[in-house]
This record gives C-alpha cells, structure tokens and sequence, in this order.
C-alpha cells in the first residue's frame, strides 16, 4: 500500500484532555498474525467521553498515552500477515476489541471474554478512530454481504445488551428491562426475537418507551409517574418477572427490581456502579428467595456475534433506533458534543465522508 500516514484521534497526554485529530500518523505496520483494516465507521463510546478524556481511575490503570482510541469499529481487510490463513485482503469485518492471553483460566475455560491478562483494542493499544488499524486477526468477524458497515459496528457495544438476553434464557419468560438506551433497546429486541412471553421495558423518558414499544415491549413503565413494582405485578398475575436486566445502576433500581422478581428469579446487572450499592433488606428481598444476582461483561466470542446478527435480521431490531448522528472523523467535537449534550444513541465516525454517504443510502 502506498499511503504512508493517516488521520486518527489521538488521546495524547496521561491527564483529563479530550483527544486530538492528527493528519500525520504513521500507517500501522502489521505483524506476522495481524491484518491491516481500512476502517469505514467507528463509533464514540461512553467510556471515551466519561473515562478516558477526563481521565479516570478506570483510564490511568489501562491507557498508555499517546493512544489512538476507539473500540467499536468495522471495515475492509486491506493486508494480512504471513501467518494469517483464514482472513484474505478483501474481507469485510467487524472487530472484537478484546484482544486475549489464551493462557488463563478463563481463555482455557471457553470464556475468553473473562480473560484475566485482556487487553482492549481502541484502549490498551492504537484502535479504530482512525483511518487504517493494526488488529490481531484473531480479532476480526467475517460479516457478510447484506450487514452494512454501520449495523457491523454495532455488533461489539449493543452485543452486550444480546449477551444478557442470552444469560436470561428469556423463552416464555417475562423480562424486565431496566434503562432504554441503546443497549436496553438491543435488549428489548433480542428477548424478543428470543421468543420471551412478555418484556416489559421502564425509563425516565417517554420518547425511550415508545422506542422500546417499537422494538417489542410488551408493557412500558415510566417510572417518573408510575411505580415499578406495582406495574410489574399488576402485569404478572402478583407473581414478578422471571428476570430483571438493569442498565440503571440506580441503588432505587436495585432494590425495586429485586422486590419485582418471582422466587427464583434473576437479577442480571450491566451498568457499571460509580458508587456504593446499598441494599433495603438483602435477606428478605434475595436470599430467603433463592434470586440469582449476575454480572455482564461484554460478550462471548463469538456466540453472541452470531446470535445478534439473527436479531438484527429479525422484525424487532431497528438500527435507526440505536443510532444517534452520523460525523464525519475530521467533526469528531460535534460527535463529542452531542454524547455531552446526551443526544441518544450512537455517534458514528466517518473517516471518509464518502462512506458516510454510502450508509445513508444502504438498503
């Protein structure tokens, strides 16, 4: 390839700072079992914007600056290492940005995405805000013809809300979900195209209900001006819903959600606390019930990518409902803006306008 250097977003310096465009970088140079990938969009994520520009906790202990940021992304395979065998210059892939020892317990185990010694593409090392990208490709996804660059994109982030639809087992259960972003509404629609009996959906936001309505809630709680507990039951015959998925992390949440499930039910937690979680009455409303309480990280490799790309391919997911604003790479401080604003959905990056184009007309 004859282009030498490139554009990308550059976290430049280990304080708070957001990150920087530079036109000059150096095209990555691959190794023996890596492919160089042409990316065609890439989106913004919370954990750019809230943890790594301010510079968290989370960011000192994962960040190495200068860091070219940006973990959730897809595009064209435009060179391959002489190791590579089942990835060909041409191949069009989304990217799974955990990038694993295949040592530990967890990768030993079948749980990669647990592993201990994991390293994140787009954190740890150089990632996908950019125009070309250095990926294992180990790390890569095969995605086919009919899936359009933006709806690969969203394979990696919203594939975390199909992972805890696949840890509910919701088939003939009653879920309830908690929080209606982007990830709850991936949510909404996986139960959904999962075969759930009904999924009832609460928010703070009418307009996120009637969206959760779209994609295949069943009942909607706005929890403003309606109680969570009493609608759950009212909808459950008294009973409660077999699962809860929170994407809250509201201690208010906690606890209603809790009192809201059946004997035996499950509390599946996706949103990170900021804070201490403290619990009304653990005894009462979990043990002397037998709730099962679960954690979700990320997702699994590559079940859950093959999972969602049935969802998508399902009456209830709607991409246009997940997506917040298309950029181009060089307005990347609207894009950054508008998440600070909290405009919903994802903000998407381009960093050839062209494909943007493209993507606006992709039937």
């Amino acid at each position: 390839m004859d282009k030498k250097t490139m554009m990308g977003l550059v976290k430049e310096e280990a304080a708070p700072g957001d990150v920087i465009l530079h036109d000059d970088l150096p095209v990555p140079v691959i190794g023996p079992d890596d492919v160089l990938v042409k990316i065609r969009c890439a989106a913004l994520c919370m954990t750019d914007t809230k943890d790594i520009m301010p510079w968290t906790h989370y960011a000192q202990k994962r960040v190495h600056p200068p860091t070219t940021l940006g973990h959730e992304a897809s595009g064209d395979i435009v060179d391959v290492g002489e190791n590579v065998k089942d990835r060909k210059v041409g191949d069009r892939v989304a990217i799974e940005p955990y990038i694993t020892c295949g040592k530990c317990y967890a990768c030993t185990h079948n749980i990669p995405h647990l592993c201990r010694n994991i390293v994140v593409w787009g954190i740890g090392v150089n990632g996908g805000l950019a125009e070309y990208s250095r990926v294992p490709a180990k790390c890569t996804y095969k995605i086919s013809d009919d899936l359009s660059y933006e709806a690969a994109c969203m394979l990696q982030p919203n594939g975390t809300g199909v992972h805890s639809a696949e840890v509910a087992s919701p088939r003939g259960k009653t879920v309830l979900v908690v929080g209606c972003g982007p990830l709850g509404l991936t949510t909404v629609a996986s139960c959904k195209a999962f075969g759930a009996k009904k999924i009832i959906a609460c928010d703070l936001y009418d307009e996120k209900l009637d969206t959760a309505k779209k994609m295949g809630a069943d009942v909607i709680i706005n929890t403003r001006t309606q109680d969570l507990l009493s609608v759950v039951l009212d909808s459950t015959e008294g009973n409660g819903a077999d699962a809860a998925i929170d994407y809250t992390c509201s201690e208010q949440m906690y606890n209603s959600e809790l009192k809201a499930l059946r004997p035996q039910g499950q509390l599946i937690c996706v949103a990170l606390p900021s804070k201490k979680i403290t619990f009304d009455d653990l005894a009462e409303d979990l043990i002397y019930r037998e709730v099962n309480f679960t954690g979700i990280s990320g997702r699994l490799i590559w079940e859950t990518w093959e999972d969602f790309e049935t969802v998508m391919k399902s009456p209830y997911y709607k991409l246009e409902f997940v997506l917040g604003g298309r950029y181009a790479l060089t307005d990347y401080r609207s894009a950054i803006e508008a998440m600070r604003q909290g405009k919903p959905g994802k903000m998407i990056l381009y960093p050839d306008p062209e494909d943007m184009k493209n993507e606006e007309n992709y039937t």
